[in-house]
C-alpha cells in the first residue's frame, strides 16, 4: 500500500482547512497554521492518519464485512459512485434516510419492497396491472432506487462507515455511534472529530480532494478483497502438491 504523496495532496488542496472563525476547536491537534485567516491543515498527520485507517480498512475487506460509504454533497456524490462501485462496496449519496440502520429491519423491508416491484417489471407481472398502476410502481420503485439501490446487497448491518463531511452527515454519524459502528471519515477544520475512530484530516469540499483520498481508501479496499480470494484460491492451488506428497510416502512404504 504505497503512501499519500505530499505534491499530489498540495495539488489537490488537501491542507485547505476552513475560516478561522468557522473552525471547530477539537481538530486544533490537526492544524498545522493560520495562513490569511485560513486554516491550514497538517499534511503530516494527514498522510499517518489515512494511513491508519486504510490499513484498517482493509483488513475489514479482507474478512469479507462490509463497509458503507456515505456522501451526499453534491462535489462528492460522483466521485465516490465511481470509486466504490470498483469494490462494490454499499454506498449512499442521494440523502440518508433517518433510521436506515438503527431501524435496519425497516430498512430491509423496504428494499424488499423495491426489488419485488423491480421483479414485477422484469418477469411481465406489471403488464397485467392497469396502466396508471404500472406508472405508480415505476415511480415508486425509481424514488426508492434513488435511495435504497446501492445498498441493496446489504443484507446485514455494515461493519464500518466511511464518511465524507461528518458535519452534513450528522444523522449517519449519530446512528453508528449508537449502533457502536466504527467510522472512517475525511474531517475538514469546522467538524467535530470526537465520535470518529479513524480521522483523515482533510479538505472536505474540494472535489480534487475528496477524489485523492477516496481513491486511497479504496485502493486499500482492493488490496483487502484481493488477499481474500487469494487465500479462497490457495487450498484449491495446494491440494495437487499434498496429493503427490501423499504418494510419495505411499511408494517408499
Amino acid at each position: 500500500m504505497e503512501k499519500l504523496k505530499f505534491d499530489k495532496m498540495l495539488d489537490a488542496g488537501v491542507h485547505f482547512g476552513h475560516l478561522k472563525r468557522k473552525w471547530n476547536p477539537a481538530m486544533a491537534p490537526y492544524v498545522f497554521e493560520e495562513r490569511k485567516g485560513i486554516h491550514i491543515i497538517d499534511l503530516n498527520k494527514t498522510v499517518v492518519k489515512a494511513e491508519e485507517a486504510a490499513a484498517a480498512l482493509k483488513q475489514i475487506a479482507k474478512s469479507g464485512r462490509k463497509i458503507l460509504f456515505v456522501a451526499t454533497k453534491k462535489q462528492a456524490k460522483t466521485i465516490v459512485v465511481e470509486k466504490v462501485k470498483e469494490t462494490r462496496m454499499p454506498f449512499v449519496t442521494e440523502r440518508w434516510p433517518g433510521g436506515m440502520l438503527t431501524n435496519f429491519k425497516t430498512t430491509r423491508k423496504t428494499i424488499r419492497k423495491m426489488t419485488s416491484i423491480e421483479k414485477m417489471m422484469q418477469d411481465g407481472t406489471a403488464n397485467h396491472l392497469s396502466k396508471r398502476e404500472r406508472l405508480q410502481r415505476t415511480r415508486q420503485k425509481d424514488k426508492l432506487a434513488g435511495v435504497f439501490g446501492a445498498i441493496a446487497d446489504m443484507t446485514r448491518l455494515p461493519a464500518a462507515l466511511f464518511i465524507v463531511d461528518v458535519k452534513k452527515e450528522d444523522i449517519a454519524v449519530a446512528e453508528a455511534v449508537k449502533l457502536g459502528i466504527p467510522i472512517f471519515a475525511m474531517v475538514d477544520t469546522n467538524s467535530d472529530p470526537k465520535p470518529i475512530d479513524f480521522v483523515i484530516p482533510s479538505n472536505d469540499d474540494a472535489s480534487k480532494s475528496i477524489e485523492l483520498i477516496v481513491d486511497y481508501v479504496c485502493g486499500a479496499i482492493k488490496e483487502g478483497l484481493a488477499e481474500r480470494k487469494a487465500g479462497k484460491e490457495q487450498p484449491e492451488e495446494k491440494a495437487p502438491a499434498a496429493e503427490a506428497k501423499k504418494e510419495e510416502v505411499t511408494t517408499e512404504k
